[in-house]
């Protein structure tokens, strides 16, 4: 049985965070991240058109890329296979705010801080184009979580 091309490809997992102006916050599960210029200076984020995260970029215009490392695969279920409608995902969640007020994840690699600068409809999926305001390394000696891993690790179904 033959593969599609694109299920041999590997990709790291983030999560992204996001919060309004009137305080509403969520975060999800993403590997459709990717680094658009060479200085780093800007990413494009793919995000799940029914996903609560989504809605609240969309008002909000701004997010953190969080990458994940491998010591967190208890996140797979918690923030990308239950909904941030119906539960607080940040309760019991080791996180911070940065000086925006959106939450990022303390025990993540890192995270990159965004502004959102353009949005297209890809599918079932919308692609932000984020100009990077920073970039925060929290724990330089973690492993980065993959794709590839979470299937290992039979955490998502390959």
């Amino acid at each position: 049985m033959a593969k599609r091309l694109l299920k041999y490809k590997n990709y790291d997992v983030h999560s992204i965070t996001t919060v309004t102006a009137d305080g509403r916050r969520n975060a999800n599960i993403a590997t459709w991240v990717m680094q658009t210029s060479m200085g780093g200076t800007h990413l494009v984020v793919a995000l799940y058109q029914p996903d609560l995260t989504i809605e609240l970029v969309r008002e909000s215009g701004i997010l953190n890329v969080n990458l994940l490392a491998t010591d967190q695969p208890n996140l797979i279920r918690k923030l990308g296979q239950q909904s941030g409608r119906t539960k607080d995902k940040f309760k019991n969640l080791p996180h911070a705010l940065d000086e925006r007020g959106c939450p990022f994840l303390t025990e993540a690699l890192g995270y990159a801080q965004c502004w959102v600068v353009s949005q297209i409809n890809a599918g079932d999926h919308d692609l932000f184009v984020c100009e990077v305001l920073k970039q925060v390394v929290l724990h330089p000696n973690k492993t980065v979580m993959t794709n590839a891993y979470i299937k290992e690790k039979k955490l998502v179904r390959g």
